[in-house]
This record gives structure tokens, C-alpha cells and sequence, in this order.
């Protein structure tokens, strides 16, 4: 398993790397000096479960903003910086936890070393980002276009950069927005890369296609034990990134908590409505701190076999329902009473 021999990074009161959960983590699309508007989301994000979040900082009002933004939040924060070195210098100063930079976009070599001197006065990871599209022109060359091992090389050569001016306190990420490019990326990283590697599908899409990408992508490289921290990248509310990049790794059996909840495809049998039903189910199990799986069954006729791996589940009926625990019934309940009755199983469950 790649992830259990990484190298250890502390960011912020959060570890990643040798063997250390898979932290989830997200990036706020507000002003970054907007600090209201900035500490919201990430309040927002931190109750979805989100562990790290990434702000960017495109010039020094929004650096000095991520003092005050760290003082309301309760999760580590990550700069994300582009082109500009004395942004990444002031994001260190003002509280960053951890900076991101590709350091071929930085400037001169004088100017990433003065980010990297900075980074190290404060004790900071460098998170080493590259994307496919920012490969150089002579890997382009070199490879007849973009490929995965020349992101690999592009990313591995700035690593080197950063060890020889005597850092070795990185994240490494490569990102494309072709899937199978990306998980070979990962692959052929892996196998040389001692840093924990924040893993993603970049530009992945809109909410319904950027699941889709996301979930394939990173769940064939999370199976394959690469991964130390995951973005889900998605067009859209960033709350979303974080339900998607939970569940994907629930499904893996790489993280424990909260409810899952299975429901029918539903048929010709089911006469209630249980795609509203099993929406509002979902919603609901969100909200209780439980471990059990939770099933939503469209008919009494095979809900309860359906049903009887799940820890607790409700079947609808012709106008009414039935509540199942361990495979039994237990009881019937009309079908507007439905979704209070398993309400009101979860809020006793423990008791």
C-alpha cells in the first residue's frame, strides 16, 4: 500500500501521509478578501466534513485577509498561489498552514527559493502542484503532446528543485482532467514519489458528470492504495465536494461513520413515492452521528429480503409502509408517517 509508507506532513492539526487517514478537502469560490463571505463557506464546508480547505490568493489583500480568516475557522488553510512569489511569502506570514505553488510559474529560480526560505523560517508545506495543462513546451516535445509520464516528469523535476534548496516538507499533487490519464499519472508517481499525494480529477465537471469523473478516477486510484488527501473537483456548490469525496471513500472501506443509506431502483410494484421518499431519507441521515446502514424499499413484497443486511429500513406498501430491523418487520405505519417513524428510530438508536 502506497499511502502506508508516505512521508508525514502536518498541516496545520492535520496529518496526512504514512498510513494517516485520507483527508478530505475542498476550496472556497469567494473572494478571499471577503472575509465574511470566505469564513461562511468554510464554516459550511467544515460542517459537511470537510478537513482542509484551500482559499486563493491572487494578491496581497487577500494574503492579509487569511489572518482573520483563520482566526474563525477550525481547520487548517491552505494558500493557493499563482505567478506572484510575494504572495506566497505574505499567505506564510499571515497564517497559511500550507502554500500551493507550481514552481514554474513562480519566476526565476532566485524567486521560488525566496518562497521556499520563507517555508522553512515558518515551517510550512509546500504542496508541489502540476497540471496537464501547464506542462512545458519541451515535455510537449519530448512526449508528442500531454501525457501521463510527462506530467510525472514535470512534477518530479520540481521536487527535485525544492529538495536541492534542503526542503523536504511537500505534498505532491498531479492533476488532468482525463481520467484514465490521471490514474496512470498516479500510478507511475507513486512508485518514486516519497510525499504524500493530494489526488483529484481536475475540471471534472458539473455536478452530475464531475461525480461521475471523480468517482471513477479516484476511486480506481484510492483501490489501488494512492492517496494520502482527495479533492473532488466540482462546478458548483463546494459543500458537494465533500458529501462526494465521503461517499467515495466510504464506498472504498476507507472511512468509518455516518449512514448510508441503500433504496430500491423502484418498479411497477411500488405505489408510493419513494424517489421523493428516499431523497428526503438521505437528507435526513446526514444529520445523525450513526455507523448503520439504512434501507429504503419500494414494496412489502421483497423489501424485507431486500432489506434484511441493512440495519434498519422502511418499505412502502399501497398507501402505507413497514418498518424492518435486522430483517424483521416490526411494524405498519400509513405512508405519510413513513419518514418520521425512521426519524424517530435514528434519534433513539443508541438509547
Amino acid at each position: 500500500m502506497y499511502r502506508e509508507r508516505t512521508k508525514e506532513i502536518t498541516i496545520g492539526n492535520v496529518t496526512i501521509g504514512g498510513g494517516h487517514p485520507i483527508a478530505i478537502q475542498s476550496m472556497t469560490n469567494t473572494r478571499t478578501e471577503d472575509v465574511e463571505a470566505t469564513v461562511s463557506q468554510i464554516l459550511r464546508l467544515e460542517a459537511a466534513g470537510c478537513e482542509i480547505v484551500r482559499c486563493t490568493v491572487p494578491n496581497d489583500e487577500a494574503a492579509k485577509a487569511l489572518r482573520e480568516i483563520k482566526k474563525r475557522i477550525h481547520i487548517p488553510l491552505v494558500a493557493d498561489i499563482h505567478f506572484d512569489y510575494k504572495n506566497a511569502i505574505a499567505a506564510i506570514e499571515n497564517g497559511a498552514d500550507k502554500i500551493r505553488i507550481n514552481p514554474g510559474n513562480i519566476g526565476s529560480m532566485e524567486r521560488v527559493k525566496a518562497v521556499v526560505e520563507k517555508a522553512k523560517e515558518y515551517r510550512v508545506p509546500i504542496r508541489v502542484g502540476v497540471n496537464s495543462g501547464s506542462l512545458e513546451k519541451p515535455l510537449l516535445e519530448k512526449y508528442g503532446g500531454v501525457t501521463a509520464e510527462g506530467i510525472v516528469e514535470s512534477a518530479l523535476d520540481k521536487v527535485r528543485l525544492i529538495e536541492d534548496l534542503g526542503y523536504d516538507n511537500l505534498v505532491v499533487s498531479i492533476k488532468s482532467s482525463d481520467v484514465l490519464m490521471c490514474v496512470k499519472a498516479h500510478e507511475l508517481i507513486a512508485r518514486e514519489c516519497p510525499y504524500p499525494l493530494h489526488v483529484g480529477i481536475t475540471e471534472a465537471g458539473t455536478l452530475y458528470s464531475g461525480n461521475i469523473k471523480s468517482s471513477v478516477g479516484l476511486g480506481i486510484s484510492l483501490h489501488e492504495g494512492i492517496g494520502d488527501t482527495v479533492r473532488v473537483s466540482l462546478t458548483g456548490d463546494p459543500v458537494e465536494e465533500i458529501r462526494t469525496a465521503k461517499l467515495i471513500l466510504r464506498t472504498l472501506g476507507l472511512r468509518k461513520g455516518g449512514i448510508e443509506v441503500v433504496s430500491c431502483p423502484t418498479c411497477g410494484r411500488t405505489k408510493i413515492d419513494l424517489i421523493h421518499l428516499a431523497n428526503e431519507v438521505e437528507k435526513m441521515a446526514e444529520t445523525f452521528p450513526l455507523d448503520i446502514k439504512v434501507a429504503v424499499m419500494g414494496c412489502v413484497v421483497n423489501g424485507p429480503g431486500e432489506a434484511k443486511e441493512a440495519d434498519i429500513g422502511i418499505a412502502g406498501g399501497d398507501g402505507k409502509g413497514i418498518l424492518i430491523k435486522k430483517g424483521e418487520v416490526i411494524r405498519t405505519v400509513k405512508e405519510e408517517e413513513l419518514l418520521e417513524t425512521l426519524r424517530q428510530e435514528l434519534l433513539n438508536w443508541n438509547k
